[in-house]
Formats: structure tokens, C-alpha cells, sequence
């Protein structure tokens, strides 16, 4: 972990329900693959329900990076890029978004402060994560809980998802 011999993976969801959102992702994509060390995983882009006070649907897709870097650094880094690309820091949580960065899990680290939860602790109850995840990651569990993503698909509350035509390629 970070600083260490060998790089790790680490698992990053992308968001965006704000102005062009294919851009959105395609330029944050760009940004995931600049500061891995090698070639990035990328699900497939799905559309979603928004949720609490955002009104726009969200595209969605995770993508599986390597990196060198501490979870803290890699956080700093995804925070310091969703800022540059205009994203409102003040927005309330939930809200509309032109892009959101989330680091899901990191190979063999588990963090729990008030400002970094790996695994997040959230995303085993958002489809719009685990659907994407088990696409490119069908064989992982989650690190605290061990259970299957295709378990967690099953017990996650239900909401639209809707995979896109939209190829990366």
C-alpha cells in the first residue's frame, strides 16, 4: 500500500448527472487512466434514478485502477480533479453533479476515518456501484463483510439501472 514495492488496484465509481455526461466520464476516465500505473478496467456505463435531492438521471460506471499511491493521497487526488472539473464542493450530499469520484475498495486496504471509508461504506447498497463492479470484478467480495458482489446485487435496495450503448473504445 502505497509507497510500498507493489502497486495495488483500486476500484473507483464514476458519477455525473450535470451537462455533457458522456464527456463527463469520458474525460474523468481520461484522468483515471494519467495517474495509473497501468491500463484501467472500465464497466460499462449504465444510466440510474438519481438519489435524495438530485432530479437529473446519473450515468454510472466503475473502473479499476493500479497505483503506488496511499488511500489518503488517492483521495486528495480524485477530490483535487472533481474541483478542477467544476464540481461544487458546497452542493448539498446527493445532489446534482458534474462528476463524483469514490474510491469503492482498495486490494488488501481496509480504512475507517470520518473522511475515508475503504470499503465505502455505502456502495454495498447502491446498485448503481456493485452492478458496474461485478462486471469487471465478477469474483470479488466485499473486503469487510466477505459476501459476493452477486449476493449484495441481491440484497441492495432495488432502482432502476439501465446498462447504455455507449462503448469506451
Amino acid at each position: 500500500m502505497g509507497s510500498g514495492v507493489q502497486p495495488v488496484f483500486a476500484w473507483v465509481a464514476l458519477g455525473t448527472n450535470q451537462g455533457n455526461r458522456i464527456q463527463n466520464l469520458v474525460d474523468a476516465r481520461v484522468f483515471l487512466e494519467s495517474i495509473s500505473e497501468s491500463a484501467v478496467t472500465a464497466s460499462s456505463i449504465y444510466e440510474t434514478e438519481p438519489l435524495g435531492p438530485a432530479d437529473k438521471p446519473f450515468l454510472n460506471a466503475v473502473i479499476r485502477i493500479q497505483t503506488f499511491e496511499t488511500p489518503e493521497k488517492l483521495l486528495e487526488k480524485l477530490k483535487s480533479y472533481e474541483k478542477e472539473y467544476g464540481r461544487d464542493v458546497y452542493a448539498p450530499r446527493w445532489s446534482n453533479r458534474i462528476i463524483d469520484l469514490d474510491i469503492i475498495e482498495m486490494e488488501n486496504v481496509q480504512i475507517q476515518l470520518d473522511w475515508l471509508q475503504i470499503p465505502h461504506k455505502e456502495y454495498s447498497r447502491r446498485l448503481f456501484v456493485l452492478v458496474p463492479f461485478h462486471e469487471i470484478q465478477p469474483d470479488w467480495h466485499h473486503s469487510l463483510s466477505k459476501q459476493s458482489l452477486e449476493r449484495l446485487m441481491e440484497e441492495a435496495p432495488k432502482s432502476q439501472i439501465i446498462k447504455t450503448e455507449f462503448n469506451w473504445n
